[in-house]
């Protein structure tokens, strides 16, 4: 499992879904993106990136464990925001308007500037948009990249129990 290409590329494209979707709920459905959403939208990117590194040579180690770090800290991070994004929509997190208005990326991946249509931020993290079965969008992310750490411990685990 661990040195297979399908795997590697089903990550990927989850990933790609998941930003297709994120494309769809902005233009189709017009709600309009937070700095959080964006920054989730970045993390998901990550597991992206992690899919197709890992899928370059599965067989070979020094392409998976780059694969494998992109991936658990790209679904680390994205699940901290994703847990952030929730508590300020619950209101546990005090004040409940605190996330910037606009993306702080740094000077040298300046997304926001560079893709604007994917990365600029246009609403408000504490604004409930979008529900289905009766969980936000950001809570819907902390599942998902719960599910994607999950995966990546049992993939782990397989690695290390491998011989040679």
């Amino acid at each position: 499992m661990v040195e297979s290409r399908f795997a590697w590329a089903t990550l990927a494209a989850s990933a790609l879904f998941l930003e297709l979707a994120a494309l769809f709920f902005q233009y189709g459905m017009q709600l309009e993106p937070c700095v959080l959403c964006v920054y989730e939208r970045t993390a998901v990117l990550g597991v992206f990136a992690a899919g197709l590194i890992g899928a370059l040579a599965p067989s070979r180690r020094w392409l998976r464990v780059p694969g494998y770090l992109l991936w658990g800290l790209s679904a680390g991070w994205g699940l901290y925001l994703a847990v952030r994004h929730t508590g300020i929509q619950l209101g546990v997190i005090d004040p409940p308007l605190s996330c910037s208005f606009e993306a702080e990326f740094p000077a040298w991946a300046q997304l926001d500037q560079w893709l604007p249509y994917l990365f600029q931020p246009t609403g408000y993290c504490d604004e409930i948009q979008w529900r289905f079965l009766s969980l936000s969008m950001p809570q819907w992310m902390v599942a998902i990249f719960a599910f994607y750490l999950l995966v990546l411990l049992l993939v782990l685990i397989r690695e290390v129990r491998r011989p040679g």
